[in-house]
């Protein structure tokens, strides 16, 4: 390489533009050959820098959302659930309501795809920029309650109200204690109207009771700032895991 190059190279090294330091050579030749102007070579060069940076900013965003597997709405099968609101389950990903802080709240028996649409959600908030992360319910507890023996409940605590969205997973399946109980609500209660909640749960409403230790105060208290400003989706029918046994 002549000296020019060098110090090309050297400075788009230095500003972090990998896409124009592999592609420009290229695209000049390509830009020769059908006549670009300088305008659109260099608006071809930027485009390219820009979509790379953004797929690798979508990468990062899916890595901190911390998905077990990724999950979109195309690959949800519709058939299955005896029953869906589909259009209202499409009208969520419009992701209205993250703008209004709202919440989403899927309800149905095990194995229904509850788990599924909140993933796709995340994935689709991802994709639009917003931050999301994944957890179940016990998983928090279980990290809260160890943060709490170490004094740092504070700052573990704010990793689950930072997020623009949280999917809150498996809530009802199984039962917590007191201290439990107190440390979930902190998380709802603290991102009321500050920041959305997908939560997925097998048991009605009026069943929440034995969830948090037949607690009515404090389930009254979980429910009243989830609902406020939710929408609920529910979905009926038996387990897609069990599917093969029923049609057998």
């Amino acid at each position: 390489m002549n000296p020019q190059t060098t110090l090309l190279h050297q400075h788009l090294d230095d500003l972090k533009l990998p896409f124009l330091k592999a592609q420009y050579a290229e695209l000049a030749q390509q830009a020769a050959q059908h006549h670009w102007t300088h305008v659109e070579y260099l608006a071809r060069l930027i485009d390219g820098q820009y979509q790379q940076r953004l797929q690798h900013t979508v990468q990062l965003r899916l890595r901190a959302a911390r998905f077990p597997v990724v999950k979109t709405l195309e690959q949800f099968q519709w058939d299955w659930p005896k029953k869906a609101n589909r259009l209202q389950v499409q009208n969520l990903f419009r992701l209205d309501f993250l703008a209004q802080k709202a919440n989403v709240i899927f309800l149905g028996n095990v194995g229904l795809g509850k788990t599924h649409l909140a993933t796709a959600l995340g994935y689709a908030a991802c994709l639009e920029g917003h931050s999301v992360l994944f957890a179940t319910a016990i998983d928090i507890i279980n990290h809260l309650s160890a943060a709490q023996k170490k004094v740092a409940l504070k700052a573990e605590l704010k990793k689950y109200l930072r997020p623009r969205l949280l999917i809150l997973d498996e809530v009802g399946y199984l039962p917590i204690d007191q201290h439990g109980a107190d440390l979930l609500f902190q998380v709802i209660s603290q991102r009321y109207e500050r920041g959305s909640i997908v939560l997925t749960t097998n048991k009605p409403f009026k069943q929440w009771p034995s969830i948090f230790n037949n607690d009515s105060t404090i389930t009254a208290a979980v429910l009243d700032r989830l609902l406020h400003h939710a929408e609920t989706i529910l979905l009926e029918g038996v387990s897609y895991r069990m599917k093969d046994q029923i049609q057998s």
